[in-house]
């Protein structure tokens, strides 16, 4: 137990979770992660790529960053202590002048997940509990260059930590999961509540943070209740792309707070399926105060495809081919890939697995149970030579075309044992993540000049590929099933979420019981749950960054040059100083990288050496002594100014003055 947590009644008898990272003693999970201790002497970091369908451009963390490499060569990772402790850094605000709510009063803060797609972490307050609903991250985006990961503003849950009774985790995708490592310490490591693979994926990346704290991990069933301070908690089965996903039913003395988490429909035709039907049962009698739905397609019309299509269409494509067969997927998607192994073991194929993150996940997946192949079915990449190619199916990671994934190596063969060859088949089955269009698109074409045939959704009448959450009539549905008095729209931009609100109003809910947050947006349920309202306070301010080693806030200054260096470069100016006449010792050195080809820029070059000298000895004239700190501030004014007239680009100019 804790310290500073209250004695937790349990309605449910609990099964405790083993690992090196809790005290408690699971079999299947002590040896799954036994393994991982005997299979990685030195910890390794575990970079899962994209966590859903709905895709985040992932980059690798700090500890894969790599040295400059030639194209279409994997770089080498360089060598890091894993054992190194993160350095925190506090948040600017404090929000301790926020006021506690007051008597019945329930607070509801999103963190995260409101104004984006990712980051997902919401918080709800009553009396002197608080309750934690997932802790995920964002991967960088193209206006924070450098930076690895982009997690939730913690501050308030900081300066409240001896109230957190809980973190309850919906499944183990990285926007629920992925902050966990970060800032599990920052809050008091508070007990967990999850499913059992969601605790394995959590225990596997904590692993490569051996320097924070142990983990408090409880393991629930669908329909299993848990009393958590003054507040009982209930759990229901979801379905989404990964097993164990679970909605979260919050019981307070006005009613129910609802949050399915990310979560689709399964359903025949519109019509939703009858044990799926009967999960969501449970609220035809209940009194729903407050209900959280995901947004993310909220703009898609209908229903989304039912993932049993997908496996019937796989089935078809594996059991049909002739020739090698490379499946790309997304890593993330557990239920695809089992069902993959179990075609190819049922027809006698052998499955290959490309892609780290890929691997990790089957292992994962072994470890809890949902997959058990036969010992020879999944076998080593350098045995693939031993089989006939239509006897072999390749799992691999790399369907949006990343440059260093599988599948990209193999199309440009640069990939250990794999090559792409004429009359292999390329099915890739994931829909193309905004903003991939172009690597996706050279992923085909370096496929089809290797001579493979490539099966993809926008080519085929079949389907091969299925979304993780709801479209809009799948939502629409979940409203008129639950009923909620209020309702909050998450998981999604403003835009989503103002679509949802519109949805949420013809589906009966009224305009003023609806609030479309942003992150950090203090909304109360007042009156004993009779009105909604939120404060003009904010309970976070920006974000937090993950940078290196570095946790916090990064400087607006920083990610700015970073930006700037990319799209500019840097102009460096190495100038010896007389500090007896203020006069240059020689011309001065340029460096340039990122701003002009210093060969083919002589008259550019020899024009700011003149501004240089000039600069300089003006500056330092009757200057006794020299202030080196303000003739650098003069010097990088007046060369950025004219760098700017004769090229129209602002590189970060840095003077390096010495004095002699």
């Amino acid at each position: 137990m804790e310290r500073g947590f209250p004695r937790k009644t349990r309605l449910a008898q609990r099964r405790p979770y083993s690992s090196p990272h809790s005290n408690t003693h699971h079999p299947e999970i002590r040896t799954f992660i036994a393994d991982e201790n005997q299979a990685n002497k030195k910890p390794a970091r575990v970079g899962s790529p994209s966590h859903h369908d709905q895709g985040h451009r992932g980059r690798q963390s700090s500890a894969f960053r790599t040295a400059p490499a030639r194209r279409n060569v994997r770089p080498q990772r360089l060598k890091t202590d894993y054992s190194t402790p993160l350095k925190q850094t506090e948040s600017k605000k404090s929000t301790k002048t926020i006021p506690p709510p007051l008597g019945d009063t329930i607070r509801i803060i999103p963190l995260g997940g409101v104004e984006e797609i990712g980051r997902n972490m919401t918080l709800i307050e009553y009396r002197n509990d608080i309750i934690v609903v997932d802790a995920g991250l964002q991967f960088s985006e193209e206006d924070t260059p450098g930076i690895d990961f982009i997690l939730p503003n913690t501050k308030y849950l900081e300066e409240r930590k001896d109230k957190i009774r809980a973190l309850l985790v919906t499944h183990g995708h990285l926007d629920h999961i992925g902050a966990i490592p970060y800032i599990m310490d920052r809050i008091g490591n508070p007990p967990m509540y999850t499913r059992k693979l969601t605790a394995l994926m959590i225990e596997k990346r904590q692993f490569e943070f051996p320097s924070q704290p142990k983990l408090d991990i409880r393991i629930v069933e669908k329909n299993e209740a848990v009393r958590i301070g003054d507040l009982k908690i209930r759990f229901f089965s979801v379905t989404h792309t990964i097993p164990d996903a679970m909605g979260i039913i919050i019981e307070t003395p006005y009613g129910l707070i609802v949050t399915p988490g990310d979560f689709k429909l399964s359903h025949e035709n519109g019509v939703v399926d009858a044990k799926e039907d009967e999960e969501y049962s449970t609220f035809d009698k209940e009194n729903v105060l407050m209900m959280m739905a995901d947004s993310t397609n909220i703009e898609n019309p209908g229903f989304s495809t039912p993932e049993r299509l997908v496996h019937k269409t796989l089935e078809d494509i594996i059991t049909k081919t002739n020739t090698r067969l490379i499946v790309g997927t997304f890593a993330s998607q557990f239920e695809r890939m089992i069902k993959v192994i179990q075609i190819a073991e049922a027809t006698g194929k052998k499955i290959i697995i490309e892609g780290r993150s890929m691997k990790t996940n089957i292992d994962v997946a072994q470890a809890a149970g949902l997959i058990k192949p036969k010992k020879d079915t999944i076998i080593p990449t350098e045995d693939a030579d031993n089989y006939p190619p239509n006897k072999i199916v390749v799992l691999a990671t790399g369907a949006q075309g990343e440059e260093f994934a599988a599948l990209m190596r193999m199309a440009n063969k640069t990939h250990k044992a794999i090559h792409i060859k004429k009359g292999d088949t390329v099915v890739l089955s994931s829909s193309i993540i905004p903003g991939n269009e172009k690597t996706v698109e050279k992923l085909k074409d370096n496929l089809s000049r290797a001579g493979a045939r490539v099966i993809h959704y926008r080519t085929s009448d079949v389907y091969i590929h299925s979304t993780g959450h709801a479209n809009r009539g799948e939502v629409e549905w979940l409203h008129k099933k639950i009923k909620p008095k209020f309702f909050m729209p998450v998981h999604g931009n403003h835009y989503r979420l103002k679509s949802h609100e519109e949805l949420a109003i013809q589906c009966g809910t009224r305009p003023e019981n609806i609030v479309v947050p942003d992150d950090g947006t203090i909304v109360e349920i007042r009156n004993k749950g009779e009105s909604i309202t939120t404060l003009k306070e904010k309970a976070a301010e920006g974000f937090m960054m993950v940078d290196g080693f570095a946790v916090g806030d990064v400087q607006e200054v920083v990610i700015r040059d970073r930006q700037m260096l990319a799209e500019d470069g840097m102009f460096v100016i190495v100038a010896s100083i007389n500090t007896s006449t203020g006069r240059l010792k020689k011309s001065p050195d340029i460096i340039s990288r990122g701003f002009v080809y210093l060969r083919e820029s002589q008259e550019l070059l020899q024009q700011t050496r003149i501004i240089i000298k000039k600069t300089v000895e003006d500056t330092t004239q009757g200057m006794n002594p020299i202030n080196f700190e303000y003739v650098k501030s003069v010097l990088t004014d007046n060369i950025a100014r004219f760098l700017f007239q004769k090229t129209n680009k602002r590189p970060i100019v840095i003077p390096v003055l010495i004095g002699v």
